[in-house]
């Protein structure tokens, strides 16, 4: 086992026992996940069948939905052909779902997350998430599935006004319909908005998860968000470069964390509601995150600020950090990793990952 797998596979051990019997209803189930080849799909489905060995006595069948505009299709972090109980399935969600297709539970977790990757494929960006979404809520209102996720992003939450910070559910949001960021945060509001009607209206057993700035291993070299960014500019000796001043604000969450959560969301949360998943505390600027990870690397690359590259759409968000009384209080859900442990496992994975692609090749 590579310092890759190892790494991996650790952190699905971790997300095993946090959960412990929670998943048990999914067992002898088929659970249909969309995006599944992507960084957070992979670990939702490794989630899976490490739970059919160790905790479910039927094994639960996973059947995974990509058409690999980012994700990729062969990957050795987890390679889907070595588990039977795994289907995957070439498909656009843009467009109807595959005839005979069944499952019990859906996780729509296809989308385009990355700034850089949304403002690239606008109109894709919307039609996974509106058109998408309304394919698998047909599917689940025909099918009477027992269960579906929607993945939305905090990204709905648009620039809270200070007093919204940390932001709750409740927050309507303050998002520009026609900036550089509406193709991503408007689509995800429409696609909540479809949740909520298909629960009110068709008692579809829907809730939706609303994530707060995930990372960790996986994360394709060249996804351009910020953590990705830092590791591989550090671990080639490269200026740590921050856009703008550095001011803007985040709360990180580590993938164990986060996958937790989300599972959560998926069998324990109320139907018809939303809920934030990511990490409350350690709020820090983009500068603070450049000299930090600048201090973890034996190089101790030079944090320079630049100005926002073309490629990046203007709007950024000032502050962002979760609200989690909700969750907490429903799912029992807590954060666990810290900041500095996350990143520490973060930068082994892309350390090993540059030594085996020098260049950064596309990797989830």
């Amino acid at each position: 086992m590579n310092d890759i797998q190892r790494l991996f596979t650790e952190d699905i051990r971790t997300i095993v026992a946090l959960l412990g019997g929670a998943l048990d209803q999914l067992a002898g189930k088929t659970v249909l996940i969309t995006g599944g080849g992507g960084f957070l799909g992979r670990y939702l489905v490794a989630t899976l069948v490490a739970l059919n060995r160790e905790r479910f006595e039927r094994p639960c069948s996973i059947v995974v939905l990509d058409n690999y505009i980012t994700g990729v299709a062969n990957n050795p972090l987890f390679d889907f052909s070595a588990y039977p109980e795994v289907r995957v399935l070439e498909h656009d969600v843009r467009f109807p779902l595959p005839e005979k297709l069944s499952a019990a539970y859906i996780i729509h977790a296809a989308g385009l997350a990355s700034p850089v990757y949304y403002r690239k494929f606008p109109v894709e960006t919307i039609e996974v998430a509106v058109n998408g979404t309304k394919h698998l809520l047909e599917f689940a209102r025909e099918r009477g599935i027992e269960g579906m996720l929607y993945f939305s992003s905090s990204e709905i939450y648009g620039d809270p006004v200070p007093e919204f910070v940390p932001t709750p559910e409740h927050y309507w949001g303050r998002v520009s319909a026609v900036g550089p960021r509406a193709c991503y945060d408007e689509s995800k509001r429409l696609g909540e908005t479809l949740c909520s009607i298909y629960h009110e209206y068709y008692r579809v057993p829907v809730s939706t998860v609303r994530p707060f700035n995930v990372y960790g291993p996986g994360m394709r070299a060249d996804d351009y968000r910020v953590i990705p960014t830092f590791s591989v500019q550090g671990l080639r000796g490269e200026p740590l470069t921050v856009h703008d001043h550095g001011r803007q604000t985040r709360t990180f969450c580590y993938i164990t964390d986060a996958v937790h959560g989300f599972l959560k969301v998926l069998v324990a949360g109320k139907r018809g509601e939303a809920y934030n998943v990511g990490h409350d505390r350690e709020e820090i600027t983009m500068r603070e995150l450049a000299e930090l990870m600048s201090g973890m690397l034996p190089e101790r690359p030079e944090v320079r600020l630049v100005s926002y590259p073309d490629a990046y759409p203007a709007g950024e968000p000032q502050r962002r950090c979760p609200d989690l009384t909700k969750s907490r209080r429903d799912l029992g859900y807590s954060p666990a990793i810290d900041l500095r442990t996350g990143l520490a496992r973060t930068l082994s994975y892309y350390r090993a990952l540059l030594a085996d692609t020098p260049q950064g090749a596309r990797a989830d």
